[in-house]
């Protein structure tokens, strides 16, 4: 077996494997998944650059035998742009585990009234969900497009009076 055939077979085992963790709905198997995934671009990517030539310096190595840079700088590129994703996506599992205890992502309430409109109409949708959860479920799930009134406070500043802040994010005018 020749070392490019390993090469390919190790990227597709990545790759295979980081797709089946990306389906999964733990963010921390989503994290894994795409470091693999990434991983196995990243072999694949360089064993489709061709075989080693020597270091792409003038006068040390013959035009010809040469080996491109480009495939290797694509690649730490690649490495650098999936280390920034990882950190985001990992940032986002430690902050949904703070908040709820897990870090699994929930059906939107979106999906739930889509759902439900399906199965009020008749459309057969997946036999594990059950419609009499879904108002329960949707009772109980907080909707953020609901806007909820900031309290403001007041402070005195000298010189200027009673100044009105908004609590968080509101106008000031």
């Amino acid at each position: 077996m020749s070392p490019a055939l390993v090469l390919v077979l190790t990227a597709g085992a990545l790759i295979g494997c980081g797709v089946y963790l990306l389906l999964e709905r733990s963010l921390s198997r989503i994290v894994i998944g795409l470091v693999l995934v990434s991983n196995g671009v990243n072999v694949m990517y360089l064993v489709m650059s061709g075989r080693a030539g020597g270091p792409p310096l003038v006068g040390t190595t013959p035009t010809e035998e040469m080996s491109d840079p480009l495939p290797q700088a694509m690649v730490l590129t690649a490495i650098v742009i999936s280390l920034g994703l990882s950190a985001f996506v990992l940032a986002m599992a430690y902050r949904s585990w703070q908040l709820h205890g897990h870090d699994e992502v929930q059906d939107d309430l979106e999906d739930r009234r889509v759902a439900d409109r399906l199965a009020k109409v008749g459309t057969p949708d997946r036999a594990d969900e059950g419609a009499a959860d879904l108002d329960v479920e949707a009772a109980e799930a907080r909707d953020e497009t609901e806007e909820t009134p900031l309290p403001s406070t007041s402070t005195n500043q000298p010189g200027l009076g009673a100044v009105e802040t908004p609590a968080r994010g509101g106008d000031a005018s």
